[in-house]
């Protein structure tokens, strides 16, 4: 659903915005918008990007799912809700939760102000080839052609 969302909008943004330009290489990216951190050999730290983020507007809640729930790739996890829209949060790859964001039931505003750092959703333990996973994933500068257009 963020993809959509987003997607409807991509037009409206320009050439070397912020937004483009705030996608660290360091993550690797999906299609729907979310980033990927890898943690460890086996897990992940799982959020949407700053684009989503700004294109979503002020997120007023987030629902996240529970420890040792599983994780389907292309299937909501999680649910975030803006003053503009109620958006599912689809998994980028198979496993099982670890840990959720719990500051966000009390500052769902971090996905808006720190996307990448605090604004975190999710920890997932990968049930496949982390490795192979990731590097199918979009690189930061194909996140960002992806965002340009």
């Amino acid at each position: 659903m963020i993809r959509a969302k987003v997607d409807t909008i991509i037009g409206d943004l320009q050439e070397g915005s912020n937004l483009v330009s705030n996608v660290p290489d360091s993550l690797r990216y999906t299609a729907e918008h979310e980033w990927v951190e890898k943690i460890d050999a086996d897990t992940v730290r799982v959020g949407i990007t700053a684009y989503a983020a700004e294109q979503l507007g002020d997120v007023v809640f987030v629902q996240l799912p529970s420890a040792d729930d599983d994780v389907t790739p292309g299937e909501s996890f999680a649910e975030v809700e803006s003053t503009k829209s109620v958006s599912d949060i689809f998994g980028p790859l198979a496993g099982a939760i670890v840990e959720v964001n719990e500051a966000l039931d009390a500052s769902p505003d971090l996905v808006n102000s720190d996307p990448y750092g605090q604004g975190w959703l999710a920890v997932i333990r990968v049930s496949g080839d982390i490795d192979a996973e990731l590097s199918s994933m979009l690189d930061a500068a194909g996140y960002r052609a992806l965002t340009d257009g």
